[in-house]
C-alpha cells in the first residue's frame, strides 16, 4: 500500500500540479487499492475504467499546460450510487431499476467534473436510501473497514467505506436522517450536510420525479475538512429555474481564531442516550477545547425540549414518504393510526400519523418547525456551535432481519431502537441547518467516532472552519488497521 492513497484531496491535488506523479498514476494507486480490499468491504459497486483514464489523461495534459480548473484537477472520486452518471444506473438499491440509465449527469456530479475530478466508479447505498446499513439485492452489503462484521453507516456507506480505505479521494453523498452524517462518523472520516437547497439536488432523484423532497440534501465527504471546504466551494450555487434569480454567498464565519470561538457541547439527550464510551470522546474534546475557546458549556441548548424536536422531525420526514406511496396505502395508514392512542409518541404511533397526516396537519407540523428553527436562530446569537454527536454509538454489529424500527443496537448496557438515535439526525437537518461530522479519535472497541459540528443557517463555512481546526489541534483521519 501507497500512503499516497491517504492524503488528502488538495494535498493530492497540490502533488499532481507539482508533479510528482500524473492523475494516471494517483488513479492507478486508488485502482490498486480497489483490487486489494473491494471484495472484503464491497464500497464501490460499479466503475468505468476506461472513462476514469481517459479523464486522468485529459487532467495530465492540462496539469502540463498550466491550465488546471481547480484544487482537484486529476484527483480521483466516486460518488453514491443513487446520483446520476450519464450511460450508467441509477438504481438505489432497488431491483426494479437496474435499467434506470439517466443520459445525464447529476448537477452535483458534474460540477465536480468540470473541476477535472476524475470521476471512476459508485459506491453502495441501501435500498432506497432507507437505512443506517448500506445492503441491498442489487449490490450485496458494505462492510465497515474498522470491523466487517459491523455496519459502516448509511444511506452513504459505500461513500464512507471508500475514503476510509483510500480506494477514493472525494465522493458525493446526500442526507435527510444523517446520510452523509452517520457513515463518515462511523467510518472515521468527514461529511458535511450542507444548508437546505445550497447545493442543487437535481439527478438524485428518482425516476419520473422533478421536485425536490422536504428536509434532504447533498454534500461532500473526505477524508479532510479543507476537502469538506474547497468541494463545498464548487458544489453550491443555484442552478435551473432558480439561477435565474437567486445566487448562494455563504457569509465567512464571524470568528477567525479558536480564541474567539463560543462553544455549546450537548453529549446526550433524553431522546436518544448516547453510549459512555463515546461521550467520552466528546468530553475529552471538549475539555481540550475550553482551554483554547472564549467560552464552552455543557448546558446551553435552544429553547424547545429535545422530544418535541424529535416527535416534529419524525412527523416531517416519515411524511416525505408519501410521495413514494399509493393511495390504498394512505388509506390503509389512515385506518391504522386510529388505532393508536393519542398520547402514544413512540415511533410505530408517529410514523403511521404521518403517513396518514392531513394537508393541514402538515402545516401545523411545518409551522413549528420553522418556530424552533427560529429559536434555533437565537440560540446562535449567543453561540456559534453546538457540538454533540452524531448517532448514538460508534457502529454496531449487521443485522438485516425485520424492519428497521424493529432492530435494536446495545448503548450503556441496554438493548434501544436504531431508531432512537434518528434525534442526532433530525437536530440539525429538520430545521435546515448545516453541520459538519469530523472524527475525534477510537472508543475502546477500536472503532472510530465523530462529532457532529452544527451552526445557524447559511453559515456552512463557521462548521467547516470549526472542522479544520479540530483536525489541526486534536486530531484527524487515521486509516483503518490493514488497508
Amino acid at each position: 500500500m501507497s500512503d499516497v492513497v491517504y492524503k488528502s484531496a488538495l494535498e493530492l491535488g497540490r502533488m499532481l500540479k507539482k508533479k510528482k506523479l500524473s492523475a494516471v498514476e494517483l488513479l492507478g494507486e486508488c485502482l490498486t487499492q480497489y483490487a486489494r480490499h473491494n471484495e472484503k468491504v464491497n464500497a464501490v459497486i460499479l466503475t468505468d475504467l476506461a472513462r476514469a483514464r481517459s479523464a486522468a489523461r485529459a487532467a495530465d495534459k492540462r496539469i502540463a499546460a498550466g491550465e488546471t480548473v481547480s484544487p482537484f484537477d486529476g484527483v480521483p472520486m466516486t460518488a453514491k450510487e443513487s446520483f446520476d452518471w450519464e450511460g450508467h444506473p441509477s438504481t438505489w438499491g432497488d431491483p426494479e431499476l437496474v435499467n434506470n440509465v439517466p443520459k445525464t449527469n447529476a448537477v452535483a456530479l458534474q460540477r465536480m467534473l468540470d473541476a477535472g475530478a476524475v470521476m471512476y466508479g459508485k459506491t453502495n447505498v441501501p435500498l432506497g436510501l432507507a437505512d443506517w446499513q448500506s445492503f441491498n439485492a442489487v449490490y450485496g452489503t458494505t462492510n465497515n473497514p474498522w470491523d466487517v462484521t459491523r455496519t459502516p453507516g448509511g444511506s452513504s456507506g459505500g461513500s464512507a467505506a471508500a475514503l476510509a480505505t483510500g480506494m477514493t479521494a472525494l465522493e458525493i453523498g446526500s442526507d435527510i436522517g444523517a446520510s452523509i452524517r452517520n457513515p463518515a462518523h462511523y467510518c472515521g472520516v468527514y461529511g458535511h450536510k450542507p444548508t437546505y437547497g445550497v447545493v442543487p439536488y437535481r439527478g438524485h432523484l428518482m425516476p419520473g420525479s422533478v421536485s425536490i423532497s422536504d428536509i434532504t440534501v447533498a454534500g461532500p465527504l473526505a477524508r479532510s475538512a479543507k476537502d469538506l471546504t474547497a468541494m463545498m466551494a464548487l458544489l453550491a450555487g443555484t442552478e435551473g429555474l432558480e439561477a435565474r434569480g437567486l445566487q448562494v454567498k455563504l457569509p465567512k464565519p464571524r470568528f477567525t481564531a479558536l480564541k474567539e470561538l463560543r462553544v455549546a457541547v450537548k453529549l446526550s439527550s433524553r431522546a436518544s442516550d448516547v453510549d459512555q464510551s463515546y461521550q467520552n470522546r466528546l468530553i475529552a474534546l471538549g475539555e481540550f477545547l475550553k482551554k483554547k475557546v472564549k467560552k464552552l458549556s455543557y448546558e446551553a441548548a435552544p429553547a424547545f425540549s429535545d422530544q418535541e424536536a424529535y416527535e416534529n422531525y419524525i412527523t416531517l420526514l416519515r411524511a416525505t414518504a408519501t410521495k413514494r406511496m399509493s393511495d390504498a396505502e394512505i388509506t390503509a395508514a389512515v385506518e391504522k393510526a386510529r388505532g393508536f392512542d393519542a398520547a402514544d409518541t413512540s415511533y410505530v404511533p408517529l410514523m403511521t400519523r404521518a403517513f396518514a397526516l392531513s394537508h393541514g396537519g402538515w402545516l401545523r407540523a411545518n409551522e413549528r418547525r420553522h418556530q424552533m428553527a427560529l429559536l434555533w436562530d437565537a440560540f446562535f446569537d449567543d453561540w456559534d456551535v453546538l457540538l454533540c454527536p452524531a448517532a448514538a454509538s460508534a457502529a454496531w454489529p449487521h443485522d438485516h432481519v425485520g424492519e428497521r424500527h424493529e432492530r435494536v443496537i446495545p448503548v450503556n448496557g441496554k438493548m434501544v431502537s436504531t431508531i432512537d438515535q434518528r434525534f442526532w439526525a433530525g437536530y440539525s437537518c429538520n430545521f435546515f441547518l448545516p453541520s459538519t461530522v469530523a472524527p475525534i479519535g477510537l472508543i475502546p472497541a477500536g472503532l472510530p467516532v465523530g462529532v457532529q459540528i452544527i451552526t445557524r443557517a447559511y453559515n456552512d463555512l463557521s462548521s467547516l472552519k470549526v472542522a479544520e481546526w479540530i483536525e489541526e489541534e486534536f486530531g484527524g483521519f487515521t486509516p483503518p488497521p490493514g488497508y
